[in-house]
């Protein structure tokens, strides 16, 4: 069995694990029916699709209408009044009849009962504000909550943007260790075959030819897992962008930062005030000015224009129609309220808004300063890793030299087997390393993106 079919019969029996799966992501690299996804429409495509996104988005739509009621609050109300009384104890009052009747005594009384057995009122009753502070203070503070609502539904597009990043790159990362662990492949297959040549020839120890093997079986399995981490992870990231139909859906990714946009992004100065949790931290704050206002506005007065239109009935019987017992009724005026005493303490409920305004501060700051820290930490540990891996890039190059050396060496018997399985095992352990700290560059430069405040350059260019 030459080398060729060989690759192929192990890349058939990677795809048969997973067999479902595997017919839905196997790595066939044919465009036919893959579907190639940018990063920016991913994370779109996923805002547009969550669950939670969306819930968020109807928590918007109904800060905006809760504001728009209040604006009705300086319309006209109007009201039909309708009310039918029996008075079985009627009221009865003192009147100076000495005052009317000088044939009586001047201080003389009378008692008098007032009023009839049976009363009915109907009408209609105006009342227009005119001044009241307290509304356009309300509509103040339900204006920043809708701000608040919409920085709460930023976080949440922002978590999730970083999560789907995360989840595109893992893909990314995974095909060049798929790429990698077929070249490495074809590498140990080479070894182990000049091995077996040299083991059917009695020139060759049967431990170091299953040292070749054991090498030649790890970087199988290497693309194996590969493989299935891929599909794992195009599962994942499908799941997240709202696609229906999984099993049958595949995709490419298209990923895009060039070396100098990377050292263009990290370069430029850090802005945590974009992050929308530092921005709905700072509205809270805000708010609690506006009701401070909001609680101020309930003790001025308040000036209204206020009209009635109706008529009374008045009998000893119960009779809602009885003739000449209406009597019409009308009024219109202005009714001004001024608050005396409030029956709470407002000087306390002052001190208790102020105090959630600077708790609100303080937890801005301490919020931005801790972004701050983690932008600042993931950028150096970037720099730590883009260092580690230039010399690993340089390592595996002169490894993979080496190994050619060494087979020609061994197919020429200039050269032991130990050796060139020692350095093919020596160089998976650095590609390992190499593919790990790949991961570890894109999560922190994610993380930078995140606590810098221009993670919003993934999606919203």
């Amino acid at each position: 069995m030459n080398r060729e079919h060989y690759l192929v019969n192990i890349y058939h029996a990677a795809r048969h694990w997973h067999v479902t799966i595997a017919l839905l992501l196997a790595i066939q690299y044919s465009a036919g029916a893959q579907e190639v996804l940018t990063l920016s429409q991913a994370i779109n495509n996923a805002i547009a699709n969550r669950k939670n996104v969306l819930a968020g988005k109807s928590d918007q739509v109904i800060r905006k209408l809760q504001t728009d009621a209040l604006y009705r609050k300086y319309w006209p109300q109007v009201n039909v009044e309708y009310t039918y009384l029996y008075n079985p104890i009627l009221q009865t009052s003192i009147l100076p009849i000495g005052v009317f009747n000088p044939s009586y005594p001047a201080d003389a009384t009378k008692n008098i009962q007032f009023g009839t057995k049976w009363s009915q009122t109907a009408g209609l009753t105006l009342n227009q504000p005119l001044i009241d502070v307290s509304i356009n203070r309300q509509i103040n503070e339900a204006k920043l909550q809708e701000r608040i609502t919409a920085a709460s539904q930023a976080q949440t597009e922002y978590d999730l943007a970083y999560t789907v990043a995360q989840a595109y790159f893992e893909i990314n990362l995974q095909e060049t260790k798929i790429r990698s662990a077929i070249t490495d492949t074809s590498r140990t297959w080479i070894s182990y075959q000049l091995l077996q040549n040299k083991f059917e020839q009695k020139r060759l120890l049967k431990s170091e030819l299953n040292k070749s093997r054991i090498n030649h079986n790890n970087a199988i399995q290497q693309y194996r897992n590969a493989v299935s981490q891929l599909i794992e992870d195009k599962v994942y990231l499908l799941f997240l962008i709202g696609k229906n139909d999984i099993e049958n859906s595949d995709i490419i990714v298209d990923t895009a930062f060039s070396k100098s946009e990377q050292l263009s992004i990290l370069n430029a100065q850090p802005n945590v005030s974009n992050i929308p949790e530092i921005q709905q931290l700072q509205f809270k704050s805000d708010l609690t000015a506006i009701q401070t206002k909001t609680e101020k506005a309930r003790y001025l007065p308040t000036i209204s224009a206020k009209g009635f239109i109706g008529a009374n009935q008045y009998t000893n019987n119960f009779d809602p129609f009885a003739a000449n017992s209406w009597f019409g009724l009308s009024y219109v005026g202005i009714d001004l309220k001024y608050p005396l005493l409030f029956g709470e303490d407002k000087h306390k409920k002052m001190q208790q808004l102020q105090l959630q305004s600077t708790q609100y501060y303080q937890q801005k700051d301490d919020r931005a300063a801790q972004y701050f820290k983690d932008g600042l930490i993931a950028k150096i540990r970037i720099e730590q890793v883009l260092s580690q891996l230039k010399m690993e890039e340089e390592n595996i190059a002169l490894s993979i030299e080496s190994i050619s050396i060494f087979q020609a060496r061994v197919s020429e018997g200039q050269e032991s087997s130990s050796n060139l399985n020692t350095e093919e095992a020596d160089l998976q352990k650095l590609e390992a390393n190499h593919q790990s700290n790949r991961r570890q560059y894109w999560l922190y430069f994610l993380d930078y993106l995140k606590a810098s405040g221009k993670l919003e350059i993934l999606w919203k260019q």
